[in-house]
């Protein structure tokens, strides 16, 4: 990416860059990853859910910047059709867990797996001055994200 001249130019630069990004490391998995199909914001809870199985629904909420009933909907859909499973915690039975069916699990590791290893064979290409810019990038990119989240608190 070249020089970008302002602010306005470098955000979009961000929306081009993040969204390549994203597009390219799922399909250089080489499998169906989960949530393909889906509308975004479902296949965002599922790819959650199968980092982190037995994530609240409030912690999820949080987590995708999701109001509570926005999330409670997308659960109730996701478990209709199959994907998730909402079960109760065992300490406090008003708080709801969430996992995804033992399917939907495996498909979820095996494709985040592959879009690891395609990651990871393409970073080793990278010189020691490539990946120190690129681990600053992420500071930045993370400082970022905790400032957008601040303004929507």
């Amino acid at each position: 990416m070249g020089r970008v001249d302002t602010r306005t130019d470098l955000a979009g630069e961000l929306f081009t860059a993040v969204g390549r990004f994203r597009r390219q490391v799922r399909r250089s998995g080489g499998r169906p990853v989960i949530g393909t199909g889906l509308p975004e914001s479902q296949a965002e809870l599922l790819r959650l859910v199968g980092r982190q199985p037995d994530i609240s629904v409030r912690q999820a909420a949080t987590e995708l910047g999701l109001a509570a009933n926005t999330a409670s909907t997308l659960v109730s859909r996701l478990s209709a059709d199959g994907l998730l499973v909402r079960t109760a915690d065992p300490n406090d039975r008003r708080v709801g867990r969430l996992r995804l069916t033992e399917s939907a699990q495996r498909i979820a590791d095996a494709s985040r797996a592959a879009r690891r290893a395609a990651l990871a064979s393409v970073l080793d290409r990278l010189d020691t001055d490539q990946i120190d810019r690129l681990a600053d990038g992420l500071a930045v990119l993370a400082d970022v994200t905790r400032l957008l989240r601040e303004e929507d608190a």
